[in-house]
C-alpha cells in the first residue's frame, strides 16, 4: 500500500481577502474595507502596490502583490529587489 500523499491547499486567488475589523493597542481600528500596508505591524492605509514574483516558483508573467503605505514603500521595494523579486510599483486604488 502506498503512503498517504500530503494535500496542499491552493491559496486564495480571488484578490484581497477581507479581514474583520481589528482594534490595535494604539486604539486604531481598521475597517474590513480599508486595505492596509503589508509591512509587519503597520496599520496605515495602502497607497502603493508592489508587484513581484519569485522566478523559482512563478511563471514570468505571474504577479503577486504587496500593499504599502508611503512610509514603507521604499523598504518593501528594497526587500523584494535584494532577492530579485520586485517587478514594479504602482499607485493603489480600490
Amino acid at each position: 500500500m502506498a503512503p498517504p500523499v500530503a494535500v496542499r491547499h491552493r491559496p486564495f486567488l480571488g484578490g484581497f481577502e477581507r479581514c474583520p475589523p481589528t482594534t490595535y493597542a494604539d486604539g486604531v481600528t481598521t475597517d474590513e474595507t480599508d486595505p492596509i500596508c503589508s509591512a509587519k505591524g503597520c496599520t496605515e492605509p495602502a497607497k502603493h502596490q508592489l508587484l513581484w514574483n519569485n522566478p523559482k516558483l512563478h511563471t514570468p508573467d505571474r504577479r503577486k502583490t504587496w500593499l504599502a503605505c508611503d512610509e514603507h514603500e521604499e523598504y518593501l521595494r528594497k526587500f523584494l529587489s535584494a532577492r530579485g523579486f520586485w517587478k514594479a510599483t504602482e499607485p493603489f486604488t480600490q
